[in-house]
């Protein structure tokens, strides 16, 4: 009997509470990314504040000559904002206690074409879950209507549920997860 998302989200959590990221991990997959990942000079690069035992993007982004973003929560579409950040910019506490770019009259934002996305589990097809918010999903399938936009997930190899996770018809497919070991490319 399948399991529902529910108890595989509880199940994913369990794991990823028992795993601790490192300096060392975040390099690791920020060396992936960047043999992995072409870049044009036009691509602007989105990624997330980690919370909860996350593997942090933010090395990536640091690395990264492009325009790089993190999310802003519209709690009312569901479709996240991108505003401009570097590494040396401040943060603040934003929707659900995850760190955003500060919001003043100066603030930029773009859309990603390169989209770094959070996650419990993946599995060898490119199923991704998340919290349940459907944030991440709402985004992808807006942005992926204007322009072709690239979804990676990053994640430890623990991470990956081989027996595959469940996908419905809004569920957006991730085309790249990096763990510290490895990366799985997929076809979508």
């Amino acid at each position: 009997m399948a399991l529902s998302k529910k108890e595989l989200r509880s199940r994913a959590k369990d794991i990823r509470a028992s795993l601790r990221s490192s300096r060392d991990l975040e390099h690791k997959v920020a060396q992936i990314f960047i043999d992995e990942v072409t870049l044009d000079m036009h691509d602007v690069v989105a990624g997330y504040s980690p919370a909860n035992h996350e593997i942090s993007p933010l090395e990536i982004l640091t690395q990264l000559e492009n325009v790089t973003v993190l999310p802003i929560v519209q709690q009312s579409t569901r479709v996240l904002k991108f505003a401009h950040w570097k590494g040396a910019d401040p943060l603040c506490e934003g929707a659900y206690g995850i760190r955003e770019p500060v919001i003043n009259a100066k603030t930029m934002y773009s859309d990603p074409t390169i989209i770094i996305v959070p996650l419990l589990a993946f599995d060898t097809e490119g199923n991704r879950l998340g919290y349940g918010g459907g944030y991440y999903d709402a985004t992808l399938e807006y942005l992926r209507q204007k322009s072709p936009v690239i979804a990676i997930g990053i994640a430890f190899q623990e991470q990956l549920f081989e027996e595959g996770l469940p996908s419905e018809a809004h569920d957006q497919p991730l085309d790249l997860v990096i763990t510290p070991e490895r990366s799985y490319r997929f076809k979508t």
